[in-house]
């Protein structure tokens, strides 16, 4: 069981090129990572795979996501989520408003009302402090909090994949170390993740697979231990030595040329 992305090209408002061809594939039983500078089209890419194009004025104008060999519609983001495939989307989103119990059963909106109280029981078993504020409002939670409802949100609608886009964005190293091992515990329960992150070294620690992102294409793909080992992306990614950073910026073009060739 695989979800992949072939050859993606997405377009915004018409003329703006942001995928110029991306391809990517996540087996239902891995971590598959992505790396990328900022604006290399990591956002775009999940935007396309889950159904947000539209709100961002996006279409895809070449190639296709599947599921499992099939075609999946992502023209609505309601029908990618009862395919199987969740999103959790950077920045958390939370609705601040809301309870931490309204919250989390907003995301199982498309699963009805079967099963609800087992969903949560799953939810609140792996995030106690969820379960301690269940009747607090979103907006009162702390960064890391609000990104453990996040991710349960998105694991209300039993997603066969889970897509994350920077989930250890502005948090505390000891926080980050949490959701690191929340991700694992989530793969090993059987759900594929797609995790899309700045923080390279901790994305490769606990990553299958990984892609590098440049301009829009994937340019790199190997295994994670491969990419860890990879004197590029070490320098460029991992930070490298004191002098392989301060001659970063004047090798970037000569390395982003070969990528790309």
């Amino acid at each position: 069981m695989t979800l992949a992305v072939h050859n993606l090209e997405v377009v915004y408002e018409d003329v703006m090129l942001a995928l110029r061809g991306a391809s990517l594939s996540v087996p239902r039983d891995r971590i598959v990572a992505v790396l990328g500078a900022n604006g290399a089209g990591k956002t775009t890419l999940l935007r396309a795979m889950t159904g947000l194009l539209d709100i961002h004025r996006g279409k895809i104008t070449r190639g296709y996501v599947s599921l499992d060999d099939t075609t999946l519609d992502t023209r609505k983001a309601a029908k990618v989520v009862a395919s199987g495939v969740g999103q959790v989307m950077e920045g958390r989103r939370v609705f601040t408003e809301f309870t931490v119990e309204e919250n989390l059963r907003v995301g199982a909106h498309t699963q009805g009302r079967a099963g609800l109280q087992d969903k949560f029981d799953r939810v609140y078993t792996m995030f106690p402090v969820l379960a301690d504020r269940r009747n607090a409002r979103a907006g009162y939670l702390s960064g890391g909090e609000q990104q453990m409802l996040a991710i349960g949100r998105a694991l209300m609608a039993d997603p066969e994949y889970l897509l994350l886009d920077e989930p250890s964005l502005g948090l505390a190293p000891k926080i980050v170390e949490q959701i690191r091992d929340l991700i694992v515990s989530i793969n090993k329960a059987g759900t594929g993740i797609l995790l899309i992150e700045q923080n390279a070294a901790m994305a490769l620690s606990i990553a299958d697979h990984g892609y590098v992102m440049e301009n829009g294409l994937t340019v790199m793909d190997a295994p994670a231990e491969t990419l860890r080992h990879d004197a590029d992306i070490q320098e460029f990614y991992l930070g490298g030595t004191g002098e392989q950073r301060s001659l970063r910026d004047v090798k970037h073009y000569k390395r982003r040329k070969r990528w790309l060739s």
